[in-house]
């Protein structure tokens, strides 16, 4: 092949493989900064019916796109077009700490959101002590239909909530109470799965765990109208077995009316951790997180570490079949 031939085929080759890059890989089609003059973070989002997308984290702020603030950190809520800009946004909260972790998208055109709350006042109606699960439902334009307040005198947090096919939700997080709305304690934190209705009330609710730490992270609605609910686990004892060493994941499987069908631990003798998980359209499941495991259920660790000598985590990625 002559020089000039070859040159062409190179450069051919060079503008053929920048072009196929470029293609595969997305450009930014806008970028948004919301807050204020303190700090917020944005934990959820959802698709709204309308193409654009309802966000929920916290704030400290009361200025810039925050247009108020009830004391401390607030749930903060905000609705984009599909552009990125804010339709509106809202605040919702008490003198204390008040956080949403999770939020949904309703049948009725509304949204649901989750999280915990320390306060007493302000738009939080009662608190049974220390943190409480606070799940507030809203209308499309932000304004609260009903707001509800669940725990004991101990701590609790809900990480996760979703819709039923009955109308009401799923909630899913942690509790170290064995009183008020929570019906026993394993020991330390446990995961707690709560039933609710339409309207908020509780309908069944469930602790499982064991005699060390167990903190539900995500949930999801299951085809048969049950729930799958995921997080980690230190326990080795009560509802828990199995542990591989350390903190395991925790899957945990319910019936409709919270009844276990099945639970199983997941990881190696390291930390390994679960924060997400969705069910497949083949009937199984799959779970995110992260692991600084290289044994047991765990292959592939990249063995990286810190400047310290720890493990640095990979993520984990694992997906299960029907059961």
């Amino acid at each position: 092949m002559r020089k000039g031939a070859l040159f062409f085929l190179m450069f051919f080759l060079v503008i053929f493989s920048i072009s196929v890059y470029s293609q595969n890989t997305p450009e930014i089609i806008w970028q948004k900064t919301l807050g204020g003059s303190d700090a917020e973070a944005a934990v959820a989002i959802a698709v709204t019916p309308d193409g654009g997308y309802i966000i929920a984290g916290g704030t400290y702020s009361n200025d810039g796109d925050v247009s108020e603030n009830h004391g401390e950190e607030d749930f903060w809520v905000v609705k984009l077009d599909k552009d990125g800009n804010i339709i509106w946004q809202k605040t919702y909260g008490g003198s204390d700490y008040d956080e949403a972790y999770d939020i949904a998208v309703t049948p009725d055109g509304g949204y649901i959101v989750a999280g915990d709350t320390c306060s007493n006042d302000g738009d939080v109606n009662e608190n049974h002590g220390e943190g409480d699960f606070r799940v507030v439902k809203l209308d499309k334009d932000g304004n609260i239909i009903w707001q509800k307040t669940y725990g004991g005198s101990d701590w609790e947090s809900a990480s996760a909530i979703a819709t039923t096919p009955d109308g009401g939700y799923i909630v899913a997080g942690w509790t170290g109470s064995k009183d008020g709305d929570v019906g026993k304690n394993h020991g330390t934190n446990d995961f707690w799965v709560l039933k609710l209705d339409k309207d908020g009330n509780i309908i069944w609710q469930r602790t499982l765990g064991g005699s060390n730490l167990d903190l539900a992270q995500d949930v999801a609605v299951t085809p048969d109208g049950g729930c799958i609910v995921v997080g980690w686990t230190r326990s080795n004892d009560g509802d828990v077995s199995g542990n591989h060493g350390m903190d395991d994941v925790w899957v945990v499987k319910l019936d409709k009316d919270g009844n276990v069908i099945w639970k199983k631990t997941y990881g190696g003798s390291d930390e390994d951790y679960a924060f997400s998980i969705i069910a497949t359209k083949d009937g199984g499941y799959i779970f995110a997180g992260w692991t600084q495991s290289n044994d047991g259920d765990v292959s592939g660790w990249h063995e990286g570490y810190d400047e310290y000598g720890y493990p640095s985590p990979d993520f984990w990625i694992i997906k299960l079949g029907q059961k």
